[in-house]
């Protein structure tokens, strides 16, 4: 006795769907392997409208996204086409990619090789230099962050033949050996020359905690600083 087939069941679709008015899925639209024929059922057309949608929901994204760059790129242009003013000097920042540091600017740039590259983190002081007065670590300052202000290196403090009292100091005090932190050492402890340090030599050490010296040259550094402020070492 041959067995009556079942129906075949199929889920049942939400009144969204019925809407659609498809043709519903026949047997005739598959393979025996399982696959579509290539004909548009109900699943292949909603698989389709899913992604559409995320086409259609992710392009006014893409806009706002452009929008917003725009502002930011007229910001950094307006900002690298500024200008600073180095060692008494007019210097065109005018064009700058805005991710230059002020260290490599003044080294690779404009040459003013007196200010050295050291650790390039921020912990060794030999690239200090003063802006406006302050001493900084100019391989933590972005140059356009520079832009209007005064920037002073090593060879703006003084010339040979012309030496600032500091630069003598550390000459007649020989405050420096293999010379490589010598720049950023002077460029320091000429700016505390400004700055509220105590008396004596350990308050000398603490206000230059920021500057290595690797030839350990710091009891000459200290008293050539002390000279210039006029206090006697050790005192």
């Amino acid at each position: 006795m041959a067995k009556t087939p079942k129906p075949e069941l199929r889920p049942e679709l939400r009144d969204d769907q019925q809407l659609l008015e498809l043709e519903p899925l026949t047997d005739e639209a598959i393979h025996e392997d399982g696959h579509f024929a290539g004909r548009v059922t109900r699943r292949t057309f909603l698989s389709g409208l899913g992604a559409t949608g995320l086409v259609v929901t992710a392009h006014p994204l893409t806009m706002t996204a452009a929008t917003e760059v725009a502002p930011v790129a007229a910001q950094e242009t307006a900002g690298a086409a500024a200008s600073v003013v180095i060692n008494g000097k007019q210097v065109d920042l005018t064009g700058l990619e805005p991710r230059v540091t002020l260290l490599d600017f003044l080294r690779e740039r404009i040459y003013l090789t007196g200010t050295k590259k050291g650790c390039d983190h921020g912990q060794c002081g030999a690239c200090t230099v003063h802006v406006n007065g302050r001493r900084v670590n100019s391989c933590l300052t972005l140059a356009v962050m520079v832009a209007g202000k005064e920037v002073t290196t090593i060879e703006g403090l003084g010339q040979p033949g012309n030496l600032h009292p500091m630069q003598a100091a550390f000459v007649e005090h020989d405050g420096y050996q293999c010379g490589y932190c010598t720049s950023g050492q002077i460029m320091s402890a000429v700016a505390l020359l400004k700055e509220p340090i105590g008396p004596t030599d350990e308050d000398v050490k603490h206000g230059m905690a920021g500057n290595i010296c690797r030839c350990g040259a710091y009891p000459n550094i200290v008293a050539a600083v002390q000279q210039v402020r006029g206090h006697s070492v050790n005192s």
